[in-house]
């Protein structure tokens, strides 16, 4: 494609798990603290695609070949620059946030990839990418994305409050997190509120947005619910624990799958990892950051979180450490065990 730039062979995609991020305007940092977290804790090899404006292109060449080769050969990469299939591109650009509305045209772009998640920037991985890719296989015959819901309480979530248009369920979808099967999405006709009869993908995104431009507020993440309250059998909710944002505990602990088994995976939307608002999240985010790819998980990664927690305990998400903890310390478990274990096979061996 033009200005696509490769790196390494393309693997088949049952060897790869794709991961798909945009990133433009101040969000380079963001990106790749996001992507490391990918690959530390991963276990299969991972394909990232990078959608960033041009001027990021380089950072990201220059950051990535930065890492050690240990964990550079666990995934490769693509970059892509920022494209529109249909309609005005530069009303897109201007939907919500910069370029955000690029996550809609993925089914397009990426026509060879099979199965793919998305996330936002603001996104870290507690846990391997592994265990959220299962859940495709967890689709029944008519599902073909999955999200998580953007409140767990209707009388406090924004879609049941405020919403001037359709939206899924009683509270909505949030799109920061969204697992897609882009093969079934590029094959279905869904149905919309513009013609009797059905629409692809690509045909239905534009009319689609002429429609509702005055009453949407968070831009395609509005789109996107609109989409799946007209083909509710097309999604899979999973819970919340694997797009864990600041209003799951900020107004006290409401995400029980947290509570059960830990974040998997964080999202710290609204800037909470640059400011002092939600300061549980800029631990794990600064934490995470400042890793130097050591292989000591534990010492260099887990014990500094433990100690950053401490200053956060006066604080409503700061009091449920646990919540925040327990996924990656089971992680950082499983790795050091499987490393042990490769370790005494391969002395036993002599």
């Amino acid at each position: 494609k033009p200005g696509e730039q490769k790196h390494s062979k393309e693997p088949s995609s049952l060897q790869c798990m794709h991961l798909a991020v945009v990133a433009c305007g101040d969000r380079l940092e963001e990106t790749l603290i996001m992507l490391k977290s990918a690959v530390l804790f991963s276990n299969r090899r991972l394909c990232f695609h990078i959608f960033a404006e041009d001027s990021l292109k380089p950072e990201f060449e220059k950051k990535l070949k930065q890492w050690p080769s240990s964990y550079t050969k666990k995934f490769e990469y693509n970059i892509y620059p920022i494209t529109f299939s249909v309609g005005n591109a530069q009303e897109w650009k201007k939907l919500f946030k910069p370029c955000a509305a690029q996550r809609l045209f993925l089914p397009v772009i990426l026509k060879d990839v099979d199965s793919l998640l998305y996330v936002d920037t603001d996104v870290l991985f507690l846990r391997p990418i592994d265990d959220i890719w299962h859940i495709l296989k967890e689709f029944n015959s008519t599902q073909l994305a999955a999200m998580a819901p953007e409140h767990e309480i209707p009388k406090i979530g924004w879609y049941s409050r405020f919403a001037r248009h359709p939206y899924y369920g009683t509270t909505g979808v949030n799109s920061g997190v969204m697992l897609m099967n882009l093969t079934r999405i590029r094959n279905t006709q869904f149905k919309n509120s513009m013609i009797p009869s059905g629409l692809t993908w690509e045909e239905m995104l534009y009319p689609l947005y002429q429609k509702y431009k005055n009453y949407i507020t968070w831009g395609d993440q509005d789109l996107l619910n609109i989409i799946f309250y007209f083909n509710p059998e097309c999604l899979y909710v999973f819970p919340c624990q694997w797009n864990y944002r600041p209003d799951h505990c900020m107004y006290g602990s409401n995400c029980k799958g947290a509570e059960e088994e830990g974040v998997s995976i964080l999202h710290g939307n609204r800037g909470v990892y640059h400011d002092d608002k939600q300061p549980t999240f800029k631990a794990l985010y600064e934490v995470i950051r400042d890793f130097p790819f050591e292989d000591n998980l534990f010492q260099s990664l887990y014990y500094p979180l433990q100690s950053k927690f401490l200053d956060t305990v006066h604080t409503l998400c700061g009091r449920i450490p646990q919540v925040f903890l327990k996924q990656i310390e089971k992680t950082m478990k499983k790795v050091y065990e499987n490393r042990v274990i490769v370790y005494l096979g391969a002395n036993h061996r002599y």
